[in-house]
């Protein structure tokens, strides 16, 4: 439906019809926002007003994608309110992925997208005589994103006993999708995503872990012959799938630097940045997240995006802290961890692709419940001030002398 030039489509209607639902029943207070809730609102309408300054003609669009993240994050910020209210979601999530495999399986097997039914355009992509399979999404890539970003959310979730098998399936039907997928992208964020876990043990001492990655990407810029930014085309080698454009487009973007770095510019002015170009716009395919928040609104839109990853990884490792210190259930610790291993393997999807259609929706899902989360543990473990009696109140000193 197009009403006032913006497209309403199904994902962007039910974002907005939640949004609403949250607000008539106060299911969450604007005046209970976070650092990090203020974060993702500034990010988004400041790059929304850079946008509108430069390119004014597309005002109904821009303000449409703005209020789509805008609106459909504070939807599952108070919809998911509460550790229980997640693991719900994701449990449900790993029954629904069980008919999804199905129907990539005969994808796979066939060459027949069965959600054309549903007008899915149907196309198939070859990857070593292997088919790409696409599921519902637009892009293989978005596809296996789905498997490679709730793998450690199941893991955290097999943490408990009593849905372990059902989260082991979860783990087994992702690790599926991503390959289903044949796309390198999903499989290098399913590394990443194991590498996370794999950092378990050492959960409190991730300062020097971090320390140790700085150390590393130094390390690996003074003895590469190649820019440090020319990694992905290195770990492509093994899995597969377009590296040396993700590396190159980093680049010729750092090249070009002196024509974005202030308010972005167009997609399409991209055009000389590779010998190959999207239809679409013209332009070059810009498969960076962190780039198109600075071709968005320069430099400070990249600046905004990285703060507010920032403040993600701060809410986590503060409420993980607090838990350890509270001696709480493993359990819930494991499933907050995975949570921020999600997060990281996002970091790392967004240096080879930018989210667009319904998988924003699930990327926004896993953020809200990280900030959520953090909040309830940090809230939760917060020392409860001692109220002082007034003079004269039943209590107070001067009541009980009265007496």
């Amino acid at each position: 439906m197009d009403i006032a030039g913006m497209n309403f489509f199904p994902v962007r209607i039910l974002g907005w019809a939640c949004f609403f639902r949250v607000l008539l029943r106060k299911e969450f207070s604007f005046s209970q926002l976070t650092r990090t809730d203020n974060a993702f609102i500034v990010l988004y309408v400041f790059t929304t007003l850079v946008l509108l300054l430069r390119e004014p003609e597309t005002a109904a669009l821009r303000v449409a994608k703005m209020l789509d993240n805008l609106f459909t994050y504070f939807a599952l910020r108070g919809l998911v309110r509460s550790p229980e209210e997640l693991k719900s979601t994701v449990k449900f999530i790993g029954l629904a992925l069980i008919p999804f495999v199905i129907l990539l399986t005969v994808e796979r097997t066939t060459g027949q997208n069965l959600f054309v039914y549903l007008g899915h355009p149907g196309k198939i992509w070859l990857r070593e005589g292997a088919a790409r399979c696409f599921g519902s999404f637009r892009h293989p890539s978005l596809l296996g994103s789905v498997g490679a970003c709730f793998l450690p959310l199941f893991i955290g979730l097999a943490f408990d006993p009593a849905v372990r098998k059902r989260a082991i399936l979860g783990c087994v039907l992702c690790l599926a999708i991503v390959g289903f997928s044949n796309s390198g992208g999903p499989a290098s964020v399913a590394a990443t995503a194991m590498v996370g876990w794999g950092l378990w043990r050492f959960r409190a001492r991730m300062r020097a872990f971090r320390r140790g990655l700085v150390f590393t990407i130094i390390a690996l810029a003074l003895v590469m012959k190649a820019p440090i930014w020319y990694l992905p085309s290195k770990v492509s080698s093994f899995t597969g799938g377009s590296g040396w454009h993700r590396s190159r487009l980093m680049e010729v973007a750092y090249q070009h630097l002196n024509e974005w770095w202030l308010v972005g510019m167009p997609v399409e002015e991209t055009a000389g940045w590779m010998p190959y170009n999207l239809g679409a716009t013209g332009g070059a395919d810009i498969t960076n997240q962190f780039l198109a928040f600075g071709l968005s609104a320069g430099l400070a839109g990249m600046a905004l995006f990285i703060y507010l990853l920032y403040r993600g990884f701060s809410g986590v490792g503060q409420a993980l802290q607090k838990l350890r210190e509270d001696g709480k259930d493993r359990r819930e610790e494991a499933f907050l961890w995975g949570l921020g291993v999600a997060l990281a393997a996002h970091v790392t999807n967004w240096l080879g692709i930018t989210y667009f259609d319904q998988f924003n929706v699930l990327w926004l899902l896993q953020f809200a419940g990280l900030v959520t989360l953090s909040e309830f543990y940090l809230r939760e473990s917060a020392p409860v001030a001692e109220e002082t009696p007034e003079v004269g109140a039943p209590g107070s000193d001067q009541a009980t002398a009265h007496a």
